[in-house]
């Protein structure tokens, strides 16, 4: 059983406000269209708050609570490492706040490359694995816009 499994019944009483704090934030700066995916998706608040089509989780326990409150939206089981979706399947992909979760940061973030055209990326600042990440989305994706939110460092790509 993974962190996120073990936290995840009281993941959104601890994180949703947060969470929505941040996406509204973010929401000023971006027009999604409508076929996202959410990688990092956790219970779907941002799955839902974007309305992607399908949120992926490593979290079983996190998906659990996303398919129970978004019945509507597909979400699969899934490291950000191996996507199982088709190059440029997605119109836009959003990442907020799980970047610095992933496994290996650099293939993750050139699977969300793969699979979508236009990117919504965030981390949190205070995150030992900052340089790295704030390096390796600067190499891999077009940065059109880099912002510091109160918590996170959020990239437009």
């Amino acid at each position: 059983m993974t962190y996120y499994d073990q936290i995840a019944p009281g993941y959104d009483e601890l994180h949703r406000e947060e969470q929505l704090k941040k996406l509204n934030f973010i929401a000023k700066y971006i027009k999604l269209e409508c076929n996202g995916l959410d990688v990092g998706c956790g219970t779907g608040v941002s799955t839902s708050f974007f309305n992607c089509k399908v949120g992926v989780d490593p979290s079983e326990e996190l998906l659990k609570i996303a398919k129970k409150n978004y019945s509507e939206i597909k979400f699969v089981k899934a490291n950000a490492e191996k996507l199982p979706f088709k190059d440029n399947e997605f119109d836009f992909v959003v990442s907020i706040t799980a970047i610095q979760n992933f496994d290996d940061i650099e293939k993750g973030l050139k699977e969300i490359k793969r699979v979508g055209k236009k990117f919504v990326l965030s981390f949190l600042k205070k995150s030992g694995k900052r340089e790295i990440i704030e390096k390796l989305i600067e190499t891999i994706f077009d940065v059109k816009k880099r912002i510091e939110e109160e918590k996170d460092i959020v990239y437009l790509c």
